[in-house]
């Protein structure tokens, strides 16, 4: 026990001696800090650790909080191989609300929400140990889906009236009107079915027109079999970072200490903006008008995602 107590006093005054034989403060493995950052990425939180003078090891995970972003997209009529018609929703708006009992709304709003979730591993170079400035490499992994934009609930009768029309105006239109049971043997009776054809020839499916195909075409979504309308942003999973940041004191202590980050994460070029039928607005649509087509313009200018972020930590040792 008193060999114990002797080494461990001249271990301690070893450690108190002159401080030229001592390391600076970023030595090897000889500090772990936790902390929290927020910045464009989101907020999280983080672990490092220093594994040389002048290498620093960080990882964590960082998630964007749901925020709701508003859109809407107009709902309009139109024909196979033809154009928009622009002139007769209230028309159609009175008869599907004979249909089904609902006034569709000639508007469909939805909300657009940001879904980021990355975890991070970065290396921190310092050219200078005794300095704070560094350069940072290394890369964020996610999901593959970064946002959505989703019909809000208030939608719903709507989007589900204007399947049931679409269901009644393909069937109507159809030779299955006259030729087929609309239960058990019981058969519309033609003269009704050429009056229905009649009122409707012309008026067309109904549709939420975000805008046209490079070839013209209008671009008509319709709700999927849910009555929904849905836009997801996809990214890569693997996303390399590169950028500069500088680590500094806050105190005398040096307990605390703080991080800013600038860079950028590469993410595989601009998002793919996927509708629930499969368009890719980004790359197959056109003339998107209002508020969707700023946001579709916004997510294709962003090649890379610029990332500035700050952080506070606490080093534990």
């Amino acid at each position: 026990m008193s060999v114990l107590a002797v080494s461990l006093t001249a271990f301690a005054g070893q450690s108190s001696g002159d401080d030229s034989t001592m390391k600076t403060d970023r030595n090897i493995f000889s500090h772990l800090q936790g902390g929290v950052t927020v910045g464009t990425t989101g907020i999280g939180v983080n672990v490092a650790t220093n594994i040389t003078d002048h290498l620093r090891i960080r990882a964590g995970v960082d998630f964007t909080p749901h925020f709701n972003v508003p859109m809407s997209f107009s709902l309009q009529s139109y024909t196979d191989g033809g154009g928009v018609n622009a002139n007769n929703f209230d028309k159609l708006q009175k008869y599907m609300e004979g249909l089904t009992g609902v006034e569709v709304d000639d508007r469909v709003e939805l909300d657009g929400k940001p879904t980021m979730t990355n975890f991070k591993l970065l290396f921190d170079v310092y050219p200078w140990a005794d300095k704070g400035w560094r350069i940072t490499a290394g890369f964020y992994v996610g999901p593959k889906k970064v946002a959505k934009a989703v019909n809000t609930m208030g939608e719903m009768p709507s989007l589900l009236a204007v399947n049931i029309y679409n269901h009644f105006y393909d069937f109507i239109m159809s030779d299955d009107a006259t030729d087929k049971p609309i239960y058990g043997d019981i058969y519309l009776d033609p003269f009704l079915v050429d009056e229905v054809r009649e009122d409707l020839q012309g008026q067309g499916y109904m549709g939420i027109h975000v805008g046209d195909f490079k070839d013209g075409r209008p671009y008509m979504m319709q709700p999927d079999t849910d009555g929904m309308v849905k836009v997801s942003a996809f990214v890569n999973r693997f996303r390399p970072y590169a950028g500069l940041g500088y680590t500094g004191d806050l105190g005398k202590d040096k307990r605390w200490k703080f991080d800013v980050d600038c860079g950028l994460m590469m993410w595989g070029g601009s998002p793919s903006l996927i509708t629930h039928d499969g368009t890719n607005l980004s790359k197959d649509v056109v003339n998107i008008k209002g508020k969707p087509g700023d946001y579709v313009k916004l997510m294709n200018a962003f090649k890379v995602y610029p990332v500035v972020s700050f952080s506070i930590c606490y080093r534990f040792f």
